[in-house]
């Protein structure tokens, strides 16, 4: 049985604090807005996954009941960065396995101001789920007085460097693309243009990676309604994306034997990811006209392009370079502006991918509308680890 997004809603991503509200403001602005899209009720909705990180168990239910109380399964989901993407997994699995007819896929976070840590959770760090990533990095880097996902990012920024002649300025180009981008982005979180220039001179969070290459701390929501074929007929519904194919990959022993950071912070399991989608779709990075991808800081972009076949392995500095990733090019990546620019709430972001790229196979997208795009393709990954791909084509 096919799924398909029917309704898609976010909050617009802030910084921490920026207003008084409370996860369930966010989550029931998000959920009203795709049921709104969608036209259906929440009375349609027969189960809710719920992702996030930060708040406590059953924050799911408390978020949902601002939406109604119609006692149907409400599923508390975390998965790192990768929570949003796995929601909507989740809602999609329901629907193509004949569970379900009608399934409201929600992430939301409120986070604190401030770099994460090493999610030690309790302080012990031996008790990390991400203890081993940190030790493979650890190993051949060190460790450094600086915050912990950029180091482990920025050093696989380094290997990549030195690997294959990467440079700090191609590095910069990723990062002035997005910001560029988000100016266009009422949800953006940032909207400021900058160039090249100004992103190497910023503050250097972990050589070289500096405060402008780095995704920021963020509070918002989204939200997406997945739907069968038949729920889609019976209810005459408009809009529709249908979801062509989507895999979830987790660490393998690639991920580790390398001891490599590229290998660690998941470009293995991204690569696997995007290999299971394009076989199960029948269609290839060649077929897609926009991406949303996991830009958590700029060199995850760069591996990104690799592990998708944008490019082969070290070609991803010169392609970004070269324009082929922005408006006029082979691929728009990040339309949004990415977690770069748009924001990072953690349970939200995977479905703001979707959110977007369903805007944009609409032709909703406004200012930021990728002309002609009927196939986009999402990327969202997290640390320790998950990576979840999702085709998305326009329907008609």
């Amino acid at each position: 049985m096919k799924a398909y997004v029917a309704g898609v809603g976010m909050t617009r991503f802030e910084k921490p604090g920026t207003r008084e509200r409370q996860y369930w403001d966010m989550a029931r602005e998000a959920g009203g807005a795709a049921l709104a899209d969608a036209g259906i009720a929440y009375d349609d909705v027969e189960q809710v996954p719920v992702g996030y990180c930060f708040q406590p168990s059953t924050a799911g239910q408390r978020a949902v009941y601002e939406l109604g109380l119609t006692g149907i399964p409400v599923y508390n989901v975390s998965n790192n960065c990768a929570t949003g993407a796995t929601a909507l997994m989740l809602a999609r699995q329901l629907v193509e396995g004949g569970a379900c007819d009608c399934v409201l896929a929600l992430g939301f976070e409120k986070m604190k101001k401030g770099t994460l840590g090493a999610g030690a959770g309790t302080g012990d760090f031996s008790a990390s789920p991400v203890a081993r990533h940190y030790g493979v990095m650890a190993a051949r880097h060190g460790f450094e007085a600086t915050p912990p996902t950029a180091q482990i990012f920025g050093d696989a920024a380094r290997e990549h460097m030195e690997k294959y002649g990467t440079t700090e300025t191609q590095l910069a180009a990723v990062a002035a693309k997005n910001h560029r981008h988000s100016a266009h982005d009422p949800n953006a979180q940032f909207r400021d243009v900058y160039e090249v220039v100004d992103i190497l001179a910023a503050r250097t969070v972990h050589r070289p990676l500096t405060k402008l290459q780095c995704s920021p701390t963020s509070d918002g929501a989204a939200a997406a309604v997945v739907v069968s074929e038949r729920f889609a007929e019976e209810r005459s519904l408009t809009g529709l994306v249908e979801i062509a194919a989507q895999a979830m990959a987790t660490d393998t022993e690639e991920s580790f034997a390398s001891g490599s950071c590229i290998d660690v912070v998941g470009q293995p399991m991204s690569r696997e990811a995007a290999r299971r989608v394009y076989e199960r779709a029948g269609l290839g990075i060649e077929d897609v006209d926009v991406v949303e991808l996991h830009d958590c800081f700029s060199v995850n972009e760069l591996l990104t392009y690799e592990a998708l076949g944008m490019c082969g392995p070290g070609e991803s500095g010169p392609l970004v370079e070269s324009g082929a990733t922005t408006y006029g090019g082979r691929w728009v990546v990040n339309p949004s502006g990415g977690l770069i620019s748009k924001g990072h709430p953690l349970g939200a972001t995977g479905l703001a991918q979707a959110a977007e790229l369903v805007w944009q196979v609409r032709g909703e997208a406004g200012e930021r509308q990728v002309p002609g795009a009927r196939v986009g393709l999402a990327h969202n990954i997290g640390l320790g680890g998950a990576a979840v791909v999702t085709l998305l084509r326009a329907v008609g």
